[in-house]
């Protein structure tokens, strides 16, 4: 084999190495960031397969080398289609769920403004190479005092516009012990340049906090909120919770239970919901270990503290009469199994609320850390339409 034939063999099993990821699931931590990256560029991947496979069928002379270069190409090829062979039935479902719960003329609702500002496709494979576009708006580091007087940062992301705006209050994810209100900043600025107030906060950590004092700073934040509103020209009657992982779960235990105001929507990345099913029946493999999370959030196990379990579980708190929620996974999340979100949005169906359920079939926990991608293309979609409709 000549040197240019090993060159191309090395980028032909790279291709294959990367595309492989997209159907397995990271059995340790450290290698989560391939399994969640791989099928939110399946389209990139696609693409360098397809040219690598061409390279190496063009090749006069023809060694062991070459053939392996091919297979690994093909095999790659067809492991990186797999995600864009899903987008349009998983678009189609993911319609017909926004219209069976809001409406079939739910797009009418929404002011004509800030339908101009909304993503024009679910997808754009312009975006994926190129990223998305993330208008420039004001950002301000302010602070709260939690119950006890602990001090917790936040950040505001506001609109220019000198009238009041609907409010969405973000909270950050990281297995209840670590992040910032920062960790986001990217889906804030895009989510405030639409005419939203948005209020990023901070929450205390486990273990050296456990449950409830994370709920607690939640409702600090939001008592801010209130008392600070018409400085930052925020509408109080129009303010929705959003969060991603142990975030998103604060944000749906918080908009389901009374508090400091009436929240109007609810919107849950890959959130927890049911603690105690979750402990008895973890992913396979699970990276994070998400017995010992849980454990650590709720000072023991659901044996030792069932009742604490079943207040911190989100489906335990279902009744009539809850905020609009919108619920998005991934069905190959390992990390929170998607099942039991499933089962919350059955649940809430049943009560008589406002539900929508989107699930992506290629994609891993935290799917949206590649900003750009296919994943949270469709995601970004539905979650601005949802806000725009909730917060009209």
């Amino acid at each position: 084999m000549t040197i240019q034939q090993w060159f191309y063999l090395a980028l032909s099993l790279i291709g294959l190495f990367l595309s492989s990821w997209i159907i397995v699931p990271a059995p340790i931590f450290s290698l989560l960031p391939l399994a969640v990256g791989a099928p939110e560029i399946s389209p990139l991947l696609l693409l360098g397969n397809a040219i690598m496979l061409g390279v190496s069928l063009l090749q006069r002379s023809r060694s062991w080398g070459c053939y392996l270069a091919i297979a690994s190409s093909v095999v790659g090829l067809i492991l990186s289609s797999l995600p864009l062979f899903h987008l349009p039935s998983t678009v189609q479902r993911a319609e017909q769920m926004m219209q069976t719960a809001l409406g079939n003329q739910y797009l009418t609702q929404i002011p004509g403004e800030r339908k101009a500002r909304m993503r024009p496709h679910p997808f754009a494979l312009a975006d994926l190479i190129t990223g998305i576009a993330i208008p420039t708006v004001h950002v301000e580091r302010q602070s709260f005092l939690t119950l006890d007087g602990t001090r917790l940062p936040l950040d505001i992301y506001h609109p220019t516009t000198p009238q009041p705006h609907p409010a969405i209050v973000t909270i950050y994810g990281g297995a209840w012990q670590r992040g910032n209100p920062e960790q986001h900043a990217t889906f804030n600025r895009y989510i405030a340049s639409q005419g939203y107030t948005v209020v990023a906060i901070d929450y205390r950590h486990a273990p050296r906090y456990q449950f409830p004092t994370q709920i607690e700073d939640v409702q600090a934040a939001l008592h801010w909120l209130t008392q600070n509103a018409a400085a930052w020209q925020i509408d109080t009657t129009r303010v929705a919770l959003m969060g991603w992982s142990a975030g998103a779960h604060l944000a749906l235990l918080t908009a389901y239970q009374a508090g400091i105001i009436p929240i109007r929507a609810v919107v849950s990345y890959y959130s927890p919901t049911n603690l105690t099913a979750g402990y008895h029946d973890p992913p396979v493999p699970d990276p994070i270990n998400s017995r010992a999370v849980l454990e650590a959030f709720l000072g023991g196990t659901p044996a030792e503290l069932p009742q604490q379990y079943k207040q911190a579980s989100p489906i335990q708190h279902v009744k009539p009469g809850l905020p609009p929620t919108l619920l998005i996974y991934g069905d190959r999340d390992h990390v929170v199994k998607p099942v039991f979100s499933q089962q919350l949005y059955h649940q809430l169906q049943l009560t008589g609320n406002t539900a929508v359920w989107i699930s992506l079939p290629w994609a891993e926990h935290a799917f949206d850390a590649v900003f750009r991608g296919l994943g949270n293309q469709i995601a970004l979609y539905y979650t601005e339409r949802f806000l725009a409709w909730a917060l009209r």
